[in-house]
């Protein structure tokens, strides 16, 4: 997943360096055939590209990649560059030098400005930018020759370049605000599931005190002790109820099974339910995990399986596997029947959720294709010390 987005990111740089290279190759052209630009050579047009705006801002366009903070630096100092060039080539009145690779770039840095700044230096770049972008080939070849129609063409793309970028924007803020609903069900989903491993430990430590003052108001010598742990007894009392008070505030109508003292091939089984048949090592079938990883393998093999219902519901042979790798504990859902072509269906962030999930267990998760149409999904947890399996899980959850 990684790689396919990286490949992606390499090549819409290429077709980038692409643009701005037949931009300025273009400018050189124009400057060539421009009315004694061609003459004996055509050193003297090419030196007076290089050296002018038009090969310094489509750099400056391309290291806004590199440097992604700084796309307001890069843009002012875009601005100035132009604004300098234009001052210098009216000021000095000699041929003018072509400046589409400079309007294609400024366009470029545009979109970006408008996709990443603040909103207010946005809203003070962007028109800074048409600006120069409008003024370049008005200014240096004056508003009485057709190449002053330039001018035309550069406020329609840098109008053009704007709303691409405040498309994209729009659609960084959907995901933004998508990515904090899910961490927001995943935190809730936590407090719950806390409220039952705080219930659970809780009422063994009130049992036990009722227990013990029994035995205590039964002795002769009982004192005030039994008040002590009526008093215990009390105060655990009270902060059960004020747990399930504040936890039933968060509860909806999916309730997670209680795993107390469950053994690992219990809760996969529990997940997995008539959906596949899981293959569980003969050494994990009988492994107890502690509730907080329970809840943990519960989701991931309900959300896996949840997925091969909705993106490949034409799947034949489904398997759910735990077994042990080195030292780690490796859960997998696979499944067959995926389509070439995505199935149409709502978004959702269900392994953006159980990736989070297992972080936060010292573990990682992977999905994607493999080979035959076939998807895989798997967890991988530190299974620890065989003496002490699952003893380095942090607690701080």
């Amino acid at each position: 997943m990684r790689g396919t987005g990286s490949r992606a990111r390499r090549g819409t740089l290429g077709a980038e360096i692409a643009v701005l290279l037949a931009a300025v190759v273009t400018d050189l052209v124009l400057a060539l055939r421009a009315p004694g630009g061609g003459g004996a050579s055509w050193a003297g047009p090419l030196g007076a590209l290089l050296t002018s705006t038009g090969t310094a801002i489509p750099v400056l366009a391309v290291l806004r990649r590199r440097f992604p903070r700084h796309v307001g630096v890069l843009g002012s100092v875009v601005v100035a560059l132009s604004v300098l060039g234009t001052v210098v080539q009216v000021a000095g009145n000699g041929q003018p030098q072509p400046a589409i690779a400079e309007i294609v770039a400024t366009g470029v840095l545009t979109a970006s400005a408008a996709r990443k700044l603040a909103p207010r230096h946005a809203a003070a770049l962007a028109p800074a930018m048409g600006v120069v972008m409008i003024a370049a080939p008005l200014l240096r070849y004056g508003a009485d020759v057709p190449e002053a129609l330039f001018a035309v063409g550069a406020a329609a793309y840098w109008g053009a370049c704007l709303s691409v970028g405040l498309i994209l924007r729009a659609a960084d803020n959907r995901q933004r605000d998508a990515l904090d609903r899910v961490r927001s069900h995943e935190r809730l989903q936590l407090a719950r599931e806390l409220h039952d491993l705080v219930s659970h430990h809780v009422s063994g430590i009130v049992v036990r005190v009722q227990a013990a003052r029994a035995i205590t108001e039964a002795s002769a010598d009982a004192g005030n002790h039994a008040a002590v742990y009526r008093e215990i007894e009390e105060a655990g009392g009270e902060a059960l109820a004020a747990a399930r008070r504040l936890v039933g505030m968060l509860r909806d109508t999916e309730d997670m099974p209680p795993f107390a003292g469950a053994v690992l091939g219990d809760v996969v089984r529990a997940a997995t339910g008539s959906a596949a048949r899981p293959d569980i090592a003969e050494e994990l079938d009988q492994l107890p995990v502690p509730a907080q990883l329970a809840t943990t393998v519960h989701r991931v093999v309900t959300e896996a399986l949840t997925n091969v219902r909705r993106h490949a519901p034409a799947a034949t042979e489904v398997s759910v596997t735990a077994t042990t790798d080195a030292d780690d504990l490796l859960l997998e859902v696979r499944n067959d029947g995926v389509p070439a072509t995505p199935l149409p269906s709502p978004g959702g962030f269900g392994i953006i959720g159980m990736t989070e999930r297992i972080a936060m267990l010292g573990g990682s998760l992977t999905a994607g294709r493999e080979a035959g149409s076939r998807w895989r999904v798997a967890a991988r947890l530190p299974l620890g010390a065989e003496d002490a399996p699952f003893g380095s899980l942090p607690r701080g959850i």
